[in-house]
Formats: structure tokens, C-alpha cells, sequence
């Protein structure tokens, strides 16, 4: 079975998954949608596919799936239309920004019996992976202490600042995808700080650039994330899990995995620096799984119910912030 694709929205993101589409076997790219004329032209002759408007894509006959990489505001409006069509769906992060209006397109969902999966590629980064299956396997024993670091080497522009939710729904969320997916439990109370340390006018903006998040589950388990929106040297990603038995670490990417040894001591090339190129392979293997499963009928890896966890961590995370105490997770579900 070729699983037939189109994608809404041709900027950034959806060229990488246009060309993600096009490296999976078994699916093909049958159409594009975008307001913006000349990029949607260009996207289209590149991978050889159709132009049509959103509303022809829901009602195409040849169209079995779509991806959302349209702005944040339209997601969950877009899933509803798609599950209504009956087209399984693949969105980026978030569905929405309101916790509330992701409970109620989550409802829609499950009522159409649609295939929803949401956009956390790196769940689906080979580094990351295999530091799951240590877990996994019992390699640490079990998994008591998670320490996450996602430090960007710089802030997205003020623009899309404005409207990106914040840092803990924009980028941290990514970090609490990971650690409900590492910490095998329920994660019950957020303890965060903020501050602005790189930029004054993100703090005018209403937003930070600088926080630490500790997620603890019922029985005690802790993660702690650290981000800022400023790292001079590049991207930086890593992970950490202790356990009972020992650790699994993961370290950074960089431009070449060499080392040079001279007189002046050890040098090793620079990190990436840019989320696009760190996570090329996990984009792929992203699409890749989205395929599979709606090809099998099985579940999809990353569904709906993480999008909303991840942003019920985010929102605690700012609760805990402006009220300078530790939320439970179970508050910020009930209040939305």
C-alpha cells in the first residue's frame, strides 16, 4: 500500500517534511497547499505534485493522509476538518495554545475514529532511541533521576515570539514530550522558575528566554530541564537518566566527530547549530512511523493525548512561575 500525502503549509517545516515524504518508501507526495504563490510553486515542482487549496484536499479522493505545518492558530480547526474528512492526520506541535480547545478537538477526534499523530520528532532521533531501549532493557536498572538540557543558540524572532505562547509552550514542550516518555509514570507536580537573562525585549514581549522545570511523579521520580534561548557555542542538546543500576547519557552532534590533539591541547569541531540539521534523521524516522501506522491501523507513537499532556506541563509550568510554588498537573487538566 503507498500511502498518499498532502501537506498544508510550505514554509520551513513543511519542506522538511515534503523531503521526508519523498525518503519513505511507501508513501508518495500528492499535494500542497499554501497561500504564498511562489514558495508553494517551487515546493510543487520540486517534488512533482499538485497545487490545490485546503478544502480540495478534503475532499480528495487521493489523498489518504495530510501534515499540518500551518501556523499554531489553525491546527486544531485543521484536524477537526480532516478527521471530519477522513483523512488521518499527522500535526506539528501544538494543537492549540489553549488547553481547553485541545480537549475539545481531541473529543472530535475520537468521535470520527481519525488517526492523530502530533509533531515531537525527537522521540524518533537515533541517539535518543537507543538511550530508550537502554531503559527499555533494564541496561540502568529502574529510572529514578532524568536531568534534559535544550539551550538554542538563539531566540526565534520577535514576531513570532508574539504569538508562539511562550517559552514553555513553544519550546520547553518539546523537553516534557521527552520526559513523560522517559519517565515511564504520570508526572505530578511542576516546579519552575523563570527570568529574562538574554534579551530585555523578549521580557517586553511578555515571555522568557532563561528557566528550569523539576517534574516529579507520584513516586518520586524527578526530571529536571534546563533552557535558555541563548547558547554562543550552538545547539545543545543532551540527556542524562540515572538509575538504580547505573546511567545512559546522550550527547551533542557536531559539525565532524573528530578530535585534534596538538600542543595547545584538545580541540574538537563546533556543535550544529540549528534544530534542522540536529534532527534530519528524526524528521525522517518521524514521517516514517506516522506512515506505518496508518498503513497497519496501529496507533501512532506520539498521539493527541501527549500533545495535550505536554501542554498541561507547559501551563503548570507558567502557573508555578507567576505564583512561585509547586502546581499539580491534575489542576491544570480540571481548570481547562
Amino acid at each position: 500500500m503507498t500511502l498518499r500525502i498532502a501537506i498544508l503549509g510550505a514554509g520551513r517545516i513543511g519542506q522538511v517534511h515534503a523531503r521526508a515524504v519523498s525518503a519513505t518508501p511507501n508513501t508518495r507526495l500528492v499535494a500542497i497547499s499554501d497561500p504564498m504563490a511562489d514558495v508553494v510553486k517551487r515546493l510543487a515542482e520540486t517534488y512533482g505534485c499538485d497545487i490545490r487549496s485546503i478544502d480540495e484536499i478534503a475532499a480528495s479522493d487521493d489523498v489518504d493522509a495530510v501534515l499540518i505545518c500551518t501556523p499554531t492558530n489553525t491546527h486544531a480547526d485543521l484536524i477537526e476538518q480532516f478527521a471530519k474528512a477522513g483523512k488521518a492526520v499527522f500535526c506539528e506541535k501544538p494543537v492549540d495554545l489553549s488547553l481547553a480547545r485541545v480537549k475539545e478537538c481531541l473529543k472530535t477526534v475520537e468521535s470520527e475514529g481519525a488517526s492523530l499523530m502530533v509533531g515531537f520528532q525527537r522521540r524518533f532521533d537515533p541517539d535518543f532511541m537507543a538511550l530508550k531501549q537502554a531503559i527499555d532493557e533494564g541496561r540502568i536498572g529502574e529510572v529514578e533521576m532524568i536531568t534534559l538540557t535544550s539551550r538554542d543558540p538563539g531566540p526565534p524572532p520577535y514576531d513570532y515570539i508574539k504569538v508562539s505562547g511562550g517559552i514553555f509552550r513553544d519550546m520547553t514542550i518539546h523537553d516534557f514530550d521527552v520526559a513523560r516518555w522517559l519517565l515511564g509514570e504520570k508526572v505530578e507536580t511542576v516546579q519552575a522558575a523563570a527570568s529574562v537573562l538574554t534579551d530585555a525585549k523578549i521580557g517586553e514581549l511578555g515571555d522568557y528566554d532563561s528557566v528550569n522545570v523539576i517534574l516529579t511523579t507520584a513516586s518520586g521520580k524527578q526530571c529536571t530541564i534546563t533552557n535558555t534561548r541563548r547558547a554562543t557555542y550552538g545547539y545543545d542538546q543532551r540527556i542524562e537518566v540515572l538509575g538504580s543500576k547505573g546511567s545512559v547519557s546522550a550527547e551533542n552532534h557536531r559539525e565532524a566527530n573528530i578530535e585534534i590533539a596538538d600542543g595547545s591541547g584538545y580541540v574538537r569541531p563546533p556543535l550544529l547549530n540549528f534544530f534542522m540539521s540536529r534532527y534530519v534523521n528524526a524528521y525522517a524516522n518521524e514521517i516514517a512511523a506516522f506512515s506505518d501506522a496508518v498503513a497497519n491501523g496501529t496507533p501512532t507513537p506520539t498521539t493527541g493525548h501527549d500533545g495535550m499532556m505536554a501542554l498541561a506541563l507547559a501551563d503548570a509550568s507558567l502557573k508555578s512561575v507567576e505564583e512561585g510554588r509547586a502546581v499539580k498537573v491534575s489542576d491544570v487538566l480540571d481548570a481547562a
